[in-house]
């Protein structure tokens, strides 16, 4: 059903017919599942629904000019170009609707999203890469408005990586930056940060993207007047329009009912963009949107009758129908016919889409009836067993919901007694719960054989006449040797380039490696880490530096919505091995102290949180995460670039494991878990601690997201009974997370004598200067008395009161 990818103008009129009427029938197919579509939701079989009608036309002529190797980098009204592109079917668009679990009903995502997100897969079954340039690719969706953009961006600046930067292996991956970057966004979301960010951005790197605007003058119920100074994207834009002196956009305005038009406005897109690396700007004007925003309301309430007709009138497949008949490509008859085959297709692909979801459910259904009954005719509480039974039977479309809940519920009434048939339905319960879990919880991380946590440690190796440096040089070396022994790994961000960031961690690197690898970006958070999400998923690997933990908020969406999101919502079938490195913790007040750990960990479920308490454990930390496929946010001590550490002889080649603790002082009365730049003050607590007869173990946790899976502090808690967790971020924030690990997870309760504690900062942001430190974040003082006084609980007269 693929729409043909060469040229109308190079097509005999046969030729040009018949791919004029199959276009005709993908626009109309994906119309008629819109329609049906919206019909499954409001009769209760599906949840919720957002279609691509009114986009059809616009979204076949974008297929034309999508080439194998391109990428997709859209949003959740696209499925006609999916469909297009023969990458999306008619029963794909019901069993994404049904939220079916099988990747190969809803290959976008195995109904972890809901339908209209779409993506394509770069990873084989085994969770190695395909061959991105055999195929056509897309990005998967999330749905925050704008959110897709600042990926856009790095999949379009790896074509001019892939096309600049030599050394660079590229079977598989490119075609000398070939490679076009495709983005479409509504109207209306072009108002947010992000689009602009983008905008802004991709003129400065002047990288092969075209941004497609489908324009219906709405946003939900908000007209464009609203959203929009002069209502005109393109128009308030133009002022980025490329000349013959200034780089910039090439900027091109089409009506998106007019599909000879429409395909030669793509056509001219993506030749500018693929063979000039200008990014280009599509505004595809006057489009509809016949069923509203979504199936949670009516655009009639917002729309008056005139704009409706107008919408009528100026639907694109009625426009493209129209058209087809004006040039003799069909008659009415012949078209009419045409519609009621796509209707009995479809209407025949939700069907089987809907038997393949239910059918495996009504098997459960009937071995839970029949456990029931055999729960009924046994047990003394049969009788209340049996309304359970009879909801279920009456429930004709249960979902597994209604059955788990049924046989879970009939459980609770024979908890005190014994028999065959409560051991087979606790059987089926625990295995049904074992077996489709998987569906809803797999692929937060990698769980193939190249996943992080299974790199192995190696440890720093020291010459005898090692010299103790400015921690700084570790990492600067540590980086040489990465880029040297990765062609494909590259660096960007404020001032990462030419003065090799603020603390001289890539000194002098921009003049080996170049600017394209070692680069400086600007003052664009969130497109910076987009940057990276883009490279990563076709291949490069990128290090995207954010220069403060403290602004990363401002990429906090995109590293949580998009990034954290991104394995886990294609059912492990893309990866972004982006790493993010920045620099946190103690030193400058509010602005430049960050420790929002507890944010990070709480957003960044499915990316690595790595915080190392010096340069040489940062490093082994680049190095193993070089050797994996997933994405990590190391934090750096900010106050530890000019401390003294040992210069390994092996830089580039030691490893930090990833989910281990470290036991960096051996106690027996006390175990303290800290991490980072607070990690200096325990250890001096603990020396000073010594002299007052009081033992402490120091762990540092170095990896808060995994953390301990091997469950060492547990070990340690064991032998001394008691545990404090100290961190400098706010209370309930990473200590928090610590202490529920540690009690739930590692069950160390069972070894406590002392009631577990935490140290945290104060609940504001630090104030500024060293006593703005002092007094916000814990001191070496504050760990001494905390320790102390849990020791006096213990034994008040050989610990009496110091204040």
């Amino acid at each position: 059903m693929q729409t043909t990818p060469e040229p109308i103008s190079e097509l005999s009129f046969e030729d040009f017919k018949a791919t004029v009427i199959n276009d005709y029938k993908i626009a109309v197919t994906s119309r008629e599942c819109s329609l049906l579509g919206r019909r499954e939701v409001l009769t209760g079989k599906a949840k919720f629904g957002i279609f691509g009608d009114g986009k059809e036309v616009p979204q076949l002529a974008m297929a034309k000019a999508f080439k194998k190797g391109d990428w997709r980098s859209g949003y959740y009204r696209d499925q006609t170009f999916m469909m297009a592109i023969d990458e999306f079917t008619i029963e794909n668009f019901f069993a994404g609707l049904y939220a079916h679990t099988d990747i190969n009903c809803d290959p976008m995502s195995a109904g972890k999203q809901m339908g209209g997100h779409f993506g394509t897969h770069s990873l084989d079954d085994n969770g190695k890469l395909k061959n991105l340039l055999e195929q056509y690719n897309s990005s998967a969706d999330i749905s925050p408005t704008a959110g897709q953009m600042p990926r856009l961006l790095g999949l379009a600046q790896a074509s001019k990586i892939f096309r600049n930067v030599e050394g660079i292996n590229q079977e598989g991956l490119s075609q000398g930056g070939n490679e076009v970057a495709w983005g479409t966004i509504g109207n209306a979301s072009t108002s947010e940060g992000m689009f602009f960010e983008t905008i802004n951005a991709a003129g400065v790197l002047q990288v092969p993207m075209v941004i497609s605007i489908w324009d219906d003058d709405y946003g939900i119920s908000v007209h464009a007047k609203h959203q929009t100074t002069k209502e005109n994207i393109s128009e308030i834009l133009s002022g980025f329009q490329r000349t013959e002196n200034e780089a910039g956009f090439e900027i091109i305005r089409v009506k998106g009912w007019d599909y000879p038009e429409l395909v030669d406005a793509f056509e001219q897109a993506g030749k500018i963009a693929r063979e000039e690396h200008v990014p280009v700007l599509l505004h595809v004007t006057e489009l509809t949107q016949p069923q509203g925003h979504s199936t949670s309301g009516s655009h009639e309430r917002y729309k008056s009758k005139d704009r409706l007709q107008w919408e009528r009138e100026h639907d694109c497949n009625v426009k493209m129908r129209e058209w087809m008949i004006d040039n003799q490509i069909a008659t009415d008859d012949e078209l009419q016919e045409l519609d009621k085959q796509i209707k009995r297709n479809v209407r025949e692909g939700k069907r089987k889409a809907w038997d393949a979801f239910l059918n495996p459910v009504k098997d459960e259904k009937k071995k839970v009836v029949k456990l029931l009954d055999n729960l009924i005719k046994e047990s003394s509480n049969g009788q209340f067993i049996n309304p359970i039974k009879k909801t279920l039977v009456d429930e004709k479309d249960a979902l597994k919901t209604d059955v788990l809940v049924a046989a879970r519920k009939a459980l609770r009434f024979v908890a005190h007694e014994q028999s065959e048939s409560i051991t087979a339905l606790k059987d089926w319960v625990n295995n049904y719960i074992a077996k489709e879990q998987k569906n809803y919880s797999s692929h937060l991380y990698n769980e193939y054989e190249n996943k992080a946590t299974q790199i192995e440690a190696v440890a720093p190796r020291y010459d005898a006449e090692a010299k103790t440096v400015d921690a700084r040089i570790i990492l600067r070396d540590n980086f040489d040797a990465l880029f040297t022994k990765y062609p494909e790994s590259l660096v960007f961000g404020e001032d990462t380039g030419t003065i090799g960031d603020v603390n001289q961690g890539l000194e002098g690197l921009q003049n080996k490696f170049g600017s394209l690898r070692v680069a400086d970006a600007g003052i664009r958070e969130t497109t910076i880490v987009g940057q990276g999400i883009g490279m990563a998923l076709r291949g490069l690997r990128p290090i995207a530096e954010i220069q403060y933990l403290d602004y990363i908020l401002y990429a906090i969406a995109t590293l949580s919505d998009d990034l954290a999101t991104l394995r886990y919502r294609t059912h492990g079938k893309q990866t972004a091995p982006l790493i993010v490195r920045t620099r946190g913790h103690r030193l400058e007040g509010i602005w430049h102290s960050g420790s929002q750990m507890g944010a990070l960990l709480g957003l960044l479920r499915g990316v690595y949180i790595l915080t190392p308490r010096n340069m040489t454990k940062a490093a082994g930390f680049y190095n193993a995460l070089m050797k994996s496929d997933e994405p990590a946010v190391i934090i750096e001590c900010l106050n530890g670039y000019r401390l003294k550490e040992k210069l390994p002889s092996n830089v580039g080649e030691f490893t930090t494991p990833i989910g281990e603790v470290e036991v960096v002082r051996e106690g027996n009365d006390i175990t303290i878990l800290s991490y980072g730049s607070t990690l200096r003050l325990v250890e001096q607590a603990a020396k000073e601690l010594q002299a007052s007869g009081i033992s402490c173990e120091v762990i540092d946790a170095q990896s808060l997201l995994p953390f301990d899976l091997n469950h060492d502090t547990v070990k340690s808690i064991a032998k001394t009974n008691r545990i404090l967790v100290v961190d400098e971020d706010m209370p309930g924030g990473a200590s928090a997370y610590l202490l529920q690990h540690i009690l739930d997870e590692q069950k160390a309760f069972r070894y406590l004598d002392s009631a577990p504690q935490t140290l945290s900062a104060k609940p504001h942001r630090p104030a500024y200067g060293t006593d703005g430190d002092y007094f916000s974040k814990p001191s070496t003082e504050d760990i001494f008395e905390k320790v102390y006084e849990i020791m006096r609980e213990v034994n008040p007269q050989q610990y009496p009161a110091i204040r």
